[in-house]
């Protein structure tokens, strides 16, 4: 049996399209909103790959669609091609990202204290800032900056750490290890050793966090991990492998989402002198970092999986149960059905009604947490160098097209 040869997902591989899939978008959501790639070889449901706004905002709030991967028919008919713990066994990760309710509900229930809004603000606020201070007084104007190394990366990477109550010190380290693993994205996935790869990497990260539960049972904190730690041992409220994958998939989704939104938005507001001067004339940040999510989101796609058949839109199209939906978050937030000129980064825009945190039940647990890093980012960033400039005109960006980033973002700090 030849490999899925996804041609929408190889094509978004391609270092041209990775640099600007946004007309690859354009073009689906106009010739085939509802586009089925064809998979040589291989006979059932599928996938279906979504790029309107109603569409994709339909399938996020849907109860019949799961987050469940090993659902799929796809996964389980090549699933010496995906790595073991994405799916069923005792090395399973068994993390809230690949939960239905109500074993999300509990789970994301036992969380969601450290991530209220008058926690972040008020608790973690002040750190942020002393880390922005911190990460940015080594450089001076008239040197060059890597956004992504120097500061993108360290700064959200240490708040999730320290939120965590893993030590700020292998904040280099586990940031490499989550790279690597999330490099191995969907264009790689049938490339020969992918699966050893990818399994390779889950072990040394699933290792290192339960040396770190070992370490917070031995000396318990005032950290989630310590308070997970003790809500399993009174309440019975989560399993050993729950605790270690939901602590891992927080200390990965705490970091890699917040620095590619640091990223990708400080580039696309040096790519646009004149909103990065409005900004400055008018500090407006919150409404900001909204349109930036919109323009250029970090999350690209996310997947869902058909319980039964699901009919979707006014054109009749349906979702075959078990079939595999990617729903395109970075086209839906640039259809204009929804967004005036969508290609347009507009800082003024009004009530922008992006996408790029989900919705529904599944809503990213640390939106709040991102806007409020993103929003110290910037401050820090054009207050302590009010005329950066870019220092390169076609920066790199990260393989995995639904995670988007970039490698780096040199800048002047003219």
């Amino acid at each position: 049996m030849s490999a899925p040869a996804f041609d929408f997902v190889i094509a978004a591989g391609n270092p041209a399209l990775l640099a600007n899939p946004y007309p690859l978008y354009a073009m689906l959501r106009a010739a085939s909103p509802q586009f089925r790639p064809p998979i040589p070889g291989y006979e059932g449901p599928g996938a279906v790959v979504l790029t309107r706004y109603a569409d994709v905002e339909a399938v996020l709030r849907d109860p019949r669609m799961s987050v469940d991967r090993t659902r799929a028919h796809l996964v389980k008919a090549f699933a010496d091609r995906f790595p073991r713990q994405l799916l069923e066994g005792p090395d399973a990760f068994r993390s809230m990202l690949m939960m239905d309710p109500p074993d999300h509900t509990r789970l994301r229930h036992l969380v969601n204290r450290a991530f209220t809004p008058r926690r972040v603000e008020e608790r973690l606020a002040p750190r942020i800032e002393a880390l922005v201070d911190e990460l940015l007084a080594p450089h001076r104007p008239g040197g060059e900056l890597d956004v992504m190394r120097d500061f993108a990366e360290p700064l959200p990477a240490i708040v999730i750490a320290e939120l965590l109550g893993v030590p700020a010190r292998d904040h280099r380290q586990f940031k490499q290890w989550s790279s690597e693993l999330l490099a191995e994205g969907p264009a790689r996935a049938f490339e020969p050793g992918a699966q050893e790869r990818t399994t390779a990497l889950f072990a040394r990260l699933r290792e290192y966090m339960r040396s770190i539960v070992a370490e917070r049972r031995r000396a318990p904190g005032e950290d989630l991990i310590s308070a997970l730690i003790e809500a399993q041992a009174e309440r019975d409220a989560l399993s050993e492998v729950e605790l270690v994958s939901t602590s891992l998939l927080l200390l990965i989704a705490g970091h890699e989402t917040t620095t590619n939104l640091i990223g990708n938005g400080l580039l696309a507001l040096l790519r646009h002198p004149d909103q990065l001067a409005r900004l400055r004339r008018e500090p407006d940040f919150g409404n900001a970092i909204e349109e930036l999510l919109r323009y250029d989101s970090p999350v690209q796609a996310t997947i869902r999986i058909a319980t039964e058949d699901v009919a979707i839109g006014e054109t009749g199209g349906v979702i075959p149960k078990d079939a595999v939906t990617v729903t395109l978050l970075g086209a839906a937030n640039r259809d204009p059905a929804v967004f005036p000129e969508p290609d347009r980064l507009d800082l003024a825009r009004e009530n922008v009604r992006h996408l790029s945190f989900g919705l529904g039940t599944h809503f990213c647990l640390g939106a709040g947490l991102a806007r409020l890093e993103a929003r110290l980012a910037f401050e820090g960033l054009l207050a302590r160098f009010p005329r950066m400039t870019l220092a390169t005109d076609a920066p790199e960006y990260r393989p995995n097209p639904f995670l988007r980033g970039l490698r780096s973002l040199p800048v002047r700090l003219s």
